[in-house]
């Protein structure tokens, strides 16, 4: 970038090399050009490359790394510090597919992961013990939609010479977790990097400021030579740039053998994503806020679930101190007449879209209650009432999204009335 800038909305589009240079070329190219992608002399791919320092950017972090998904970005983060025997101590409001990852595939890998409630932060101290490699929690975890105290926790880790590792995909742009003390933040970029969920991927950020040589004894797979690294001791690998051994063994060890590389072609499509994310989570959080307070003010509304205005003050201080310019665009509501109320207002809605999937340009929503796949329960946090429903509320007109709801509120409060 030609100009330093801290601003989200120059970062989006000019942070990171430009992989074009062409005189009349506006855009980002796609073609896997090989570069160099660190110190220790791993090729990468260009547009690959460019989405990683335009996230890092974004995030405040140092480097990054992209990876295959959602999930393999979550499972690297913590298998890039832990051993058999080891263990991470973990919030216990995390979503359903998180939750599996981490109560069922890491123990079987020999991970110990310990459930904590967040609403008490000091029981992430209470749950360390010598083994403890990290803290793990999500910024604005569904169905509670409360904002993680990510300072706390980051604060009680850093005493103890362990780190926070953030999954933000919930709330890009409006929090900037590494600011907050985080050490290590994830993505899902299907969500509202991408836009549009035609994209699965995910990122590794390495926010650069935990000193992982410091505690040396606590990562012996950063501070020990690493037999799979060519006898590499990572902190010491990483002296003569910054504290980034996290991400260098990541994308030296973990990406190469676990092969969860993102294709040049998903980057691409990110990375038009990415252009536009400031902008459209402005316009997120400003129709779910108008969302929330129509709800609010609905008879066949019992109870709203927003980041903006929960009742609790600990919550309500969180998300102001967390989230800046807006509280995500989120919002969950209960309906008069349980579970039969709400699929009669699925079924009526036209413009929402009914999916599981949140973050995209178009709103969605989804009944969880009626919409559990078959298999292991989730996380007990995500044990919502019969008639909760999540909307993800999208940038249409916000006209145009509460007419739509209004007749889907309309249709459910019919069906009610004539059972």
């Amino acid at each position: 970038m030609s100009a330093s800038s801290n601003n989200p909305e120059t970062l989006a589009l000019h942070a990171g090399p430009r992989t074009c240079t062409a005189a009349d070329a506006a855009a980002d190219r796609i073609e896997g050009t090989a570069q160099l992608a660190d110190a220790l002399g791993t090729g990468d791919l260009a547009s690959v490359h460019a989405l990683e320092q335009r996230i890092a950017a974004l995030e405040g972090g140092a480097a990054a790394l992209a990876v295959g998904s959602g999930h393999a970005a979550t499972a690297m983060a913590v298998q890039n510090l832990c051993r058999p025997g080891d263990n991470i101590v973990s919030s216990a409001d995390i979503s359903r597919g998180i939750w599996g990852l981490l109560a069922h595939t890491l123990p079987s890998m020999g991970i110990e992961v310990r459930f904590v409630d967040p609403d008490d932060p000091d029981g992430f101290r209470r749950a360390t013990d010598s083994r403890t490699r990290a803290y793990y929690g999500e910024t604005l975890p569904a169905p509670k939609l409360t904002v993680f105290p990510i300072g706390e926790v980051a604060a009680i880790g850093r005493t103890l010479g362990v780190p926070l590792i953030v999954d933000n995909t919930a709330a890009p742009v409006v929090c900037r977790p590494i600011d907050c003390g985080a050490a290590v933040v994830v993505h899902s970029t299907a969500e509202y990097i991408g836009a549009h969920g035609s994209a699965t991927g995910g990122l590794i950020v390495d926010g650069g400021t935990f000193d992982w040589a410091r505690h040396a004894r606590r990562f012996p797979a950063l501070a020990e030579p690493d037999p799979s690294g060519t006898g590499t001791a990572w902190t010491e690998a990483a002296r003569p740039l910054s504290p980034i051994a996290y991400l260098i063994r990541a994308r030296t060890v973990l990406l190469r053998d676990l092969g969860t590389a993102m294709s040049p072609f998903t980057a691409f499509q990110l990375l038009r994503g990415v252009e536009t994310l400031p902008l459209r989570m402005r316009q997120h959080c400003r129709n779910a806020a108008e969302v929330a307070l129509y709800l609010q003010r609905h008879p066949a509304v019992s109870r709203v679930v927003y980041a903006g205005t929960h009742e609790c003050a600990a919550l309500h201080r969180n998300a102001l101190a967390y989230l800046k310019g807006g509280f995500g665009g989120l919002v969950g509501f209960e309906l008069e007449g349980a579970r039969e109320a709400g699929e009669r207002f699925i079924d009526a809605l036209g413009m929402l879209r009914h999916s599981a999937d949140f973050g995209h340009a178009r709103s969605l929503a989804i009944q969880p209650a009626a919409a559990a796949p078959p298999g292991p329960p989730g996380p007990p946090a995500e044990a919502a009432s019969p008639g909760y429903v999540r909307l993800s509320v999208g940038i249409e007109h916000i006209d145009d999204i509460v007419a739509d709801l209004e007749q889907a509120l309309a249709a459910a409060v019919t069906a009610r009335n004539a059972a």
